[in-house]
This record gives C-alpha cells, structure tokens and sequence, in this order.
C-alpha cells in the first residue's frame, strides 16, 4: 500500500526533476527543441505538459472550469499542436498569468497531471503487483518523461514483473539500468541531460531506500 506520505514524496521529486521546485512551478515555461522532427515547443506548468502533447487537453480543463483567463486562452485551442506557439508572446504571458493568478488553474493543473500521468502510472504499478514506493516513483517518472513505460526498454532485461512471477527489485534495477543507458546514449542531446532522473533511482536502489523513507537528493535538492 503506497502511503499518503509516500505520494507526497513521489511527487515532489518528479517535480524537482521537472521544475526544480518540491511544489512544482505552475507558471514555469520552457521552450525545447524536442518536439517532433526536433521542432521547439513550449513545455508548461506543475510537471512540464507539452505543447505537441497535452497542453491542449490541460487548457480545455482550465476552459471548462470558466478560469479567469479561459475566454482569452480558448481562441488557441485550434492552434495548438498544429500551429508553433513557442514564439508567440502574448500565449505565453497568458499561461503564466493564469498559473500566477486564478486558483483554478492550480487546481486543473492537479487534476490534469494526475489524471493523465499518475493515475495510467499507479494502474501500471497495481496491475503487475508492484508494491515498493521506490517502484511506482520509478513508474510514475517514465509516464512523465517518456508518457508510458516504453515497450522497448521493457525488451531489453529478461526479468518478469511481479505479476509474471517475477523479482520486483529485479525488475526495477533491470529496467532502471536500461533506461539509464538509453538517455546516456541517447542522439538527442536534451535526453542525454536528463540521467539525473535514472541516477537518483540508482541511488536509492544502492541504499535499498525502497519506502523512500530515507533523505534523498533529487537533482541537487535535498528531500
């Protein structure tokens, strides 16, 4: 059973990998070439939702909860995704002021990146009989990262999941190891920076700090 506690913590260090903060930046912008074909889009909120990803989805939430700023928002739902917003100034204050200043893009911002990420993550944990909160961080940060747990790292290490009569520790050092490689090695340049996330996992499986009951460091932060 994954404590209240333990949530808190899981989410704090995706957070900090995300946006340096243990709260998450709500109002953070980032712009990266990693959108497709390496095109630059905008990266946004608690834990970082992209422009040719789910921003969409997130501003439709804000908009269907009448947010301060959502008939202002609503005209660039038709764009986004299709047409590169990461220049257009006037959008991105927007998505900032609306984090800086209506509550209830804090709160669709909550129920967005559970709905989408944690919930898909904590369903992926219970179904194959994952039971360590070191485990469903592991899980919890790929469905952030990566949007799953990818088929192809899982084909990489002979381990079973638990639910295949399989070692979870195992499992999770085998397939932390392969994703460790796979951003190391990686031909994007952007993804080769990220193995602080797969580090810090190592970390804690050296220490064997499966609860996360023991004081960590997530990207430089101590928690």
């Amino acid at each position: 059973m994954i404590t209240t506690q333990q949530k808190t913590k899981i989410l704090q260090i995706v957070n900090i990998f995300e946006t340096g903060s243990k709260q998450g930046k709500y109002d953070n912008i980032s712009i990266y070439a990693d959108g497709k074909n390496n095109t630059k889009q905008i990266t946004y909120g608690r834990s970082q939702t992209t422009e040719q990803g789910n921003l969409k989805t997130l501003l439709q939430l804000y908009i269907d909860k009448n947010g301060i700023y959502a008939t202002q928002l609503k005209p660039y739902l038709t764009s986004i995704g299709k047409t590169p917003l990461h220049n257009n100034i006037i959008f991105k204050k927007l998505l900032q002021k609306a984090a800086r200043e209506d509550i209830k893009m804090i709160e669709t911002q909550d129920q967005f990146f559970d709905i989408l990420y944690y919930q898909p993550a904590f369903h992926f944990f219970e179904k194959n009989k994952f039971t360590q909160a070191l485990s469903l961080l592991v899980i919890y940060d790929s469905y952030i990262h990566s949007g799953s747990i990818p088929t192809f790292l899982r084909e990489k290490f002979p381990e079973n999941t638990p639910l295949n009569k399989g070692n979870e520790k195992n499992w999770i050092k085998q397939y932390t190891n392969e994703r460790h490689d796979w951003l190391k090695n990686n031909k994007k340049n952007i993804l080769q920076k990220t193995i602080y996330r797969t580090q810090c996992f190592l970390n804690q499986i050296k220490t064997e700090n499966w609860d996360l009951s023991k004081e960590l460091i997530a990207n430089g932060i101590k928690i």
